[in-house]
């Protein structure tokens, strides 16, 4: 892998300067240190927050609409010209296999030209109202907007949270996580050469409570974007409302998917694996919960274990099922909640290859039967390659146990009776669901976000436009 950029070097008003400081770069493949990035302080943001406001009241402020979505094409157009070489510093980084890093770097891609085409199309409203009175609504950018960029997709969460901001024609301050910024770095770079002006984005690597802490309370800020856990969310949500600062917030998941009697398994079962061991099951909006009718439970355990035993875990360019997990921490964490499975049955697990680096962060996808609604492993988010199965009785249980957690951001309902559909469609807590598929090929069309401890706010589509935007109304009497 060979970097165009130097990656110990921040952005700020249009200069690329080194910090004083350094963070190493661990490859989750090996476990090895492979170079540097720059450690950010609190005076970074706030430099960087300044050039962010001093470039919403210059050049940006005056572009267009229409100007700034042919701009945002031009730098999907590039991003997609320069796909293979983000999704190899992707694999390298985040250690995520390479057509995994390969479709995310062509989702950022997607977004700019969504949020491109997009950028000319929010408009405001005529309200009618009392004679001698015309009244009409504009939708206007916060101004400066904050983006915490998590490490487990930082090129798609970079794209839709910064993509959207700026076709609202807000300026943006990005901290991505100190684990995985590399990509975020580059997008940095492309935007740069197709000629977004200085100051519009500016990119602060660093720890999240150096650099992170003193961007979400920041007061220069306006609004801030957070995807992550929901411990640092809480924090990141009681900064910004020091400031009275809205914030969107995508934090954790315990997704369900439901499996009716009548369900077609054959459809079901590629959705019912992948969605819980995508990106070594790192995804917020993993399936780790599946929820089956106890008629078609033991089938459904089998021939899911008959996959999961097909599963081969290794290298990130090698290119398997699954990768390495982000870090040592991470796979602590993983293997500690796995460790809570004693008294559940392991249906299956996949296999480690046998030359995966011995210091690599992996941990073999883990099948697990037998488990009540209440078990730890059904109710927390694990954040790796684990699933539990869960058995139900009829609707009025299954909807019981899918509700029956503190998160609510996505489920997915297999069965081919469409009133059952409606019906779950409308019982399940969720702020997506998905009907006999799960994730939709994830679509950048679609509002995306949670309920309960999964977060408020919407990303994605044109929902995330009027989040980046404060709706503003005006009455005029004329008489």
């Amino acid at each position: 892998m060979t970097l165009w950029y130097d990656p110990r070097e921040i952005l700020i008003g249009g200069q690329w300067r080194r910090t004083p400081a350094t963070l190493a770069l661990d490859d989750p493949s090996t476990g090895e240190a492979f170079g540097e990035i720059a450690r950010g302080q609190a005076s970074d943001i706030d430099e960087a927050v300044a050039a962010a406001e001093a470039a919403r009241h210059g050049v940006w402020g005056r572009t267009t609409a229409a100007e700034r979505g042919r701009l945002m094409a031009r730098i999907g157009q590039m991003i997609l010209a320069r796909a293979d070489d983000l999704a190899q510093i992707e694999a390298r980084d985040v250690g995520k296999p390479l057509k995994q890093a390969k479709g995310d770097a062509l989702a950022m891609a997607r977004y700019m030209e969504f949020y491109a085409g997009a950028a000319d199309k929010i408009m405001g409203e005529t309200i009618p109202y009392m004679d001698g009175y015309t009244v009409y609504t504009l939708r206007e950018p916060h101004g400066v907007t904050g983006h915490i960029i998590p490490w487990n997709y930082p090129m798609q969460i970079l794209g839709r949270s910064v993509g959207a901001a700026l076709a609202m024609g807000n300026t943006c301050v990005v901290k991505p996580a100190e684990e995985a910024c590399l990509t975020a770095l580059a997008f940095a770079r492309i935007a740069e050469e197709a000629g977004l002006p200085p100051g519009v984005l500016n990119v602060v690597p660093g720890l999240g409570e150096e650099a992170g802490a003193a961007l979400s309370s920041h007061p220069g800020i306006h609004h801030v974007s957070f995807t992550g856990s929901v411990g640092v969310g809480m924090l990141i949500q009681a900064a910004a409302a020091r400031n009275v600062v809205p914030v969107t917030l995508e934090l954790g998941g315990k997704s369900p998917q439901l499996v009716f009697e009548d369900a077609d398994l054959d459809k079901a079962l590629p959705f019912l694996v992948n969605a819980g061991i995508q990106n070594a099951g790192q995804t917020c909006s993993a399936s780790s919960r599946i929820l089956v009718h106890r008629s078609l439970y033991a089938q459904v355990v089998d021939r899911m274990a008959a996959r999961y035993r097909t599963l081969r875990v290794g290298p990130a360019l090698a290119d398997l099922d699954v990768g390495p997990l982000i870090s040592a921490r991470q796979k602590e964490i993983v293997e500690g909640m796995l460790a809570l499975s004693s008294d559940l049955t392991v249906a299956a697990r996949g296999q480690i290859v046998a030359d995966a680096p011995k210091g690599g962060f992996y941990v073999a996808p883990t099948l697990l039967a037998d488990v009540t609604p209440g078990h730890r492993l059904a109710q927390d988010e694990i954040f790796g390659p684990a699933q539990v199965v869960i058995p139900f009785d009829d609707e009025e249980d299954a909807v019981a146990i899918a509700n029956g957690t503190e998160f609510g951001l996505v489920a997915g309902v297999w069965s081919e009776n469409g009133g059952r559909q409606m019906r779950m469609a409308k019982r399940l807590r969720a702020g997506q669901v998905f009907l006999n598929n799960y994730g939709a090929g994830g679509g950048v069309e679609l509002p995306f976000g949670g309920v309960g401890k999964s977060g408020h706010g919407r990303e994605k589509g044109f929902e995330a436009l009027y989040g980046f935007s404060v709706l503003k109304t005006v009455a005029a009497h004329h008489g």
